[in-house]
């Protein structure tokens, strides 16, 4: 069992904190920093003969050797194999940020770059959050993840639809006072011009102002009260609502660059992988890590298991809120594996949370 100690060759190596737990100092902080500066840069388990070349660590490898016995017992560090190296742990990289970390600036063209993207706007939402979404990823070479803001409730001012091919049809939705959104719905059947103008013009004018979901429930009960209407033009608008309202209610995300994650991983680890591709699929478990963002106006970080989710155990979630003008609220972020760049990484994600803040709310 590891005490607090005082090594006359080493000095003050742990100390125990308001929570009794050990924490790394002098020494054996110097040693967690470049363990896991080194492995963020090399990506391969460090040693103490690596350590003992560093110019931030004047020690022996046998010191170093038990220094790193002392971290790896407190769970700072581990083994991933046979190998004399070590790589950090979740609980290791969380020592670091909160404790260890220095911050690079974003450079002047970086900025720009976001500037771009986000004063740039489209009126549409989401083609706001792909631009964002994208620009993340480019900066930080990692998965940029952008949610669409959530509104308090979405209601209707205007519908439109326009056919397509192939049981297709365009919708033209504006929402709340101006907000534009195309979505395409794959339909059971066809429909003609006549019958969409139809659709629109009762939507129009029975429902302006409501919530999508009010619209379809309430069509729904109508349509049960009318039955000599079910397999006439009030069975179709009930069909083609429902489609719309689907869509429009459901939460949603934009994540670009998924494929970079591919860069950090080796083929061992392609299992893992498949298993955080699934989630990017199934959505609810990043919404739900998205949604905890909301709840603190800083930077948000999760850290491996820290997420409760076994497939983000070798990810780490980087997040910053964001507010609209009419107060709705979305996150943005990047997703990358846990040994990225944490000091480059987390300003950009953070500047861009305040260029989107100010350009929305200016």
């Amino acid at each position: 069992m590891i005490t607090n100690y005082y090594d006359l060759s080493l000095g003050l190596l742990f100390y125990m904190d308001n929570e009794d737990n050990k924490i790394p100092s002098g020494r054996a902080k110097d040693i967690l920093s470049v363990i896991i500066n080194k492995y963020i840069a090399e990506g391969i388990p460090i040693g103490s003969k690596n350590l003992s070349m560093s110019d931030q660590i004047d020690l022996s490898p046998a010191s170093i050797r038990n220094v790193m016995s002392d971290l790896e017992n407190l769970g700072f560090i581990a083994s991933p194999h046979t190998s004399a190296g070590r790589i950090p742990t979740s609980k290791g990289y969380r020592f670091f940020i909160d404790s260890l970390l220095q911050l690079q600036p974003v450079n002047d063209r970086e900025v720009e770059s976001i500037k771009e993207k986000v004063i740039n706007k489209e009126s549409n939402s989401r083609e706001l959050a792909k631009n964002i979404s994208l620009t993340l990823s480019t900066i930080t070479q990692l998965a940029g993840i952008v949610t669409v803001p959530k509104q308090n409730v979405s209601r209707l001012k205007e519908l439109d639809f326009i056919p397509l091919s192939e049981n297709r049809i365009l919708a033209i939705l504006v929402i709340n006072d101006s907000e534009v959104e195309n979505r395409i719905l794959q339909m059971k059947r066809g429909y003609t011009r006549d019958e969409l103008r139809l659709t629109s013009n009762y939507i129009n004018q029975n429902y302006i102002g409501r919530s999508f979901n009010y619209i379809k429930n309430d069509l729904l009960k109508q349509l049960k009260r009318t039955k000599e209407l079910a397999n006439s033009l009030m069975n179709d608008i009930v069909n083609i609502a429902e489609e719309v309202s689907d869509e429009s209610s459901s939460d949603e995300y934009i994540l670009s660059g998924e494929n970079k994650l591919l860069d950090f991983d080796k083929p061992s680890n392609i299992k893992e992988l498949k298993s955080l591709f699934d989630a990017f699929n199934e959505k609810q478990e990043i919404l739900h890590l998205l949604d905890k963002s909301m709840t603190t106006s800083n930077i948000q970080i999760f850290i491996g298991e820290e997420s409760g989710y076994k497939m983000f155990n070798n990810c780490s979630l980087i997040t910053s809120p964001y507010t609209t003008e009419d107060g709705a609220i979305g996150v943005l972020g990047v997703i990358g594996p846990t040994r990225i760049a944490y000091q480059k990484v987390i300003p950009i994600v953070d500047i861009t949370a305040k260029i989107l803040n100010q350009s929305l709310k200016s």
